[in-house]
């Protein structure tokens, strides 16, 4: 979920560290919690004919691996284009590993996916030593597959140049559309990016789905040697591990996935590919379902803890957005004249909900816009922060060299699913979604308009549609936490209901995901993965900090703040999907 440059998200990554958590009965966040009922036994799916056919008849990969990066080896290798066409048209993919520390004990390899779609999963392993604990690093080989088009592999482009990307891209360069001129540019533009990956784009576009990647999955873990699949995806990586255990659900001995999306909901199944993507997601939900709890914190927690408390922060927040709506806030200063929009605070306020300092980021903002907007003696101060804190939520333009970040993302998120014919409804359906998720239900709805099924024309005749209720020989792991901006927690209640031989791990924690944000979680994960063992029945993990429990102080430079991991690590530098707008980054 910034804007010109479509960039990903990189949630927290350093900052104070958090304490040990602890588990908490189910039912301290109400029923939806609660596990569904546990299915009868049933005798274990195997992998289907189809699949059979498309990948044990292929050789197995050799890995010409080569030292790089000081502590990793890398490997490229080419694939099938089209799994019923081994002998056809190829197309490369890259992998990277960081070997076990203890290669006498070693059980195997470990998958990682950092979730986008579009993210690099060779770079998130070649990151693992700081996020992982040291017992995973000690027994497992850590290995990334850069999904096909995506990071180091043969990359997908939808433009002969950036030039041509430009003239597109620019198009959505808002935080989201607001009214109808910009949503009629914003829809142009969408209409035109769709068609470009449909031509241009085409070969590759049409070969992206989640499905593939799961077979390329599949085919690299026979290439590393490994007799099982061992796997843990975080954001959209959630949904390939479920894709891999339905399609392989007898070929892998533990998948953990953390901050689910239900893949029904991600595929339009049932006829709800009538709806656009975030109607079926819910990511605005989420989010809007946090806020509200910050809000509702802050006002309890009072002046000496929360910046925002004074009066009442919902109504004090509203004030500041109707502002905005009205007239965008310029701020100038020595470096310049910058405008802040209505679209620029909500997008600057969704991408600080990914952090574990979810609450104090979002209340600091909205403090300061409204120092700045009544005026006063704190507004010099204010000034500072808020310049600061909206750039690091929005990128600042396209150059060069090529960047195919939106390309990659939209080619995975437009194959995989069913959405609306004409991108001309997406103004009338984003509406209906803030409506209902106030904020951010524009956000999060423009997410998909490329997709538009009249203009996005390419297909993957390939793709994986379900079931995804397969009774799988090893049991996943689905690990979801409360306030999730952007993989609401509902969609972890549910993946874990559809999946029949599985056990939700919940965690009370703030931002995205919620792997080394607590002691709780992360040993949970940890103990799943090296010997299979799984958290009770029920088990919430109580995350130790929680908004607004620390008196205020004035730093001298008022960044952002944002949250090491348990241990002295850092946290996983998840990637989630967003609008092009809400993407982090630039240069």
């Amino acid at each position: 979920m910034p804007l010109p440059r479509p960039r990903l998200l990189i949630a927290g990554v350093a900052g104070v560290a958090l304490a040990v958590s602890a588990s908490v009965p189910a039912s301290a966040f109400g029923p939806a919690a609660a596990e569904a009922k546990a299915t009868a036994a049933a005798k274990p799916a195997t992998t289907s004919k189809a699949e059979k056919k498309r990948l044990d008849t292929l050789p197995t990969p050799k890995l010409g691996w080569y030292k790089c990066y000081e502590i990793a080896e890398c490997a490229t290798v080419k694939v099938p284009l089209d799994y019923d066409k081994p002998k056809g048209a190829k197309t490369e993919i890259a992998v990277l590993r960081v070997k076990a520390k203890n290669q006498k004990t070693k059980i195997g390899s470990l998958f990682l996916n950092p979730g986008g779609p579009g993210g690099s999963a060779t770079d998130f392993a070649l990151y693992a030593p700081y996020f992982l604990s040291d017992s995973v690093l000690e027994r497992f080989d850590i290995v990334g597959v850069d999904p096909r088009g995506i990071g180091a592999s043969a990359n997908i482009k939808c433009f002969r140049s950036v030039k041509d990307q430009t003239a597109v891209l620019s198009g959505m360069n808002v935080a989201f559309p607001l009214g109808k001129t910009e949503e009629a540019k914003y829809v142009k533009s969408a209409k035109a990016f769709g068609k470009a990956c449909s031509t241009t784009g085409k070969t590759l576009a049409g070969a992206m789905s989640t499905a593939e990647v799961a077979r390329d999955m599949e085919l690299m873990r026979r290439a590393v040697g490994d007799k099982k699949l061992s796997y843990l995806g975080f954001s959209y990586g959630t949904a390939l591990g479920q894709y891999y255990a339905n399609m392989f659900p007898d070929r892998f001995r533990a998948i953990a996935v953390d901050g689910n999306i239900d893949p029904r909901q991600w595929t339009g199944a049932g006829g709800t590919g009538s709806k656009i993507l975030d109607a079926r997601m819910r990511s605005a939900d989420g989010a809007w379902a946090a806020l509200k709890e910050i809000f509702k914190r802050c006002d309890a927690a009072g002046e000496e803890y929360c910046a925002f408390a004074a009066g009442d922060p919902a109504k004090n927040f509203e004030a500041i957005a109707k502002s905005l709506r009205a007239k965008p806030l310029v701020i100038t200063d020595e470096t310049g004249t910058a405008k802040i929009t209505y679209a620029d605070f909500i997008g600057a306020s969704l991408s600080y909900l990914y952090s574990p300092y979810a609450g104090e980021n979002v209340m600091q903002l909205a403090a300061d816009l409204k120092a700045l907007i009544d005026g006063g003696a704190t507004a010099a101060v204010a000034k500072k922060s808020v310049l600061q804190r909206v750039q690091t939520a929005k990128s600042i333009g396209y150059d060069f060299p090529y960047d195919n970040s939106f390309e990659a993302q939209a080619s995975v998120i437009c194959t995989d699913g069913t959405h609306p014919k004409n991108a001309s409804s997406w103004p009338a359906a984003t509406a209906t979604r803030d409506l209902t998720a106030k904020y951010f239900g524009r956000p999060w709805g423009w997410l998909s308009a490329q997709c538009a099924s009249s203009t996005w024309t390419v297909r993957d005749e390939d793709a994986y549609k379900g079931p995804f209720n397969k009774q799988t020989a090893a049991p996943v792991l689905l690990i979801g936490n409360y306030w999730d901006p952007a993989t609401n927690y509902a969609a972890s209640v549910s993946s874990s209901r559809l999946v029949p031989n599985s056990r939700l791990l919940s965690s009370d924690n703030w931002g995205h995901t919620a792997y080394g944000t607590g002691v709780c979680a992360t040993s949970a994960i940890d103990q799943y993965l090296l010997g299979g063992k799984l958290p009770a029945k029920g088990t919430v993990c109580k995350a130790e900090h929680q908004p607004f429990t620390e008196k205020l102080t004035v730093p001298e430079d008022p960044s952002v703040l944002s949250s090491s991991a348990v241990g002295g690590k850092k946290l996983p530098p998840v990637v989630a999907p967003k609008p092009v707008s809400v993407l982090t980054g630039g240069r």
